[in-house]
């Protein structure tokens, strides 16, 4: 690799971890829907509607180059 950074790394990387918070915001959506969670259900339902939206923006960004 090389010694200051390679932009194909970085990109792959923010890929994956979009696709991680992608992910875990579908199931913890899953998860609050189906639950009898009480008042933590809006909390619990923001939070991974957040983590949607941050995983979809590191999809869509394109790194500097």
């Amino acid at each position: 690799m090389s010694g200051e950074g390679d932009p194909f790394w970085a990109s792959l990387y923010e890929r994956i971890i979009g696709i991680v918070l992608i992910i875990i915001g579908a199931v913890l959506i899953y998860i609050t829907a189906t639950s009898p969670i009480g008042g933590f259900g809006l909390l619990f339902g923001f939070l991974s509607v957040v983590l949607l939206i941050v995983g979809i923006f590191l999809l869509i960004i394109k790194p500097s180059e």
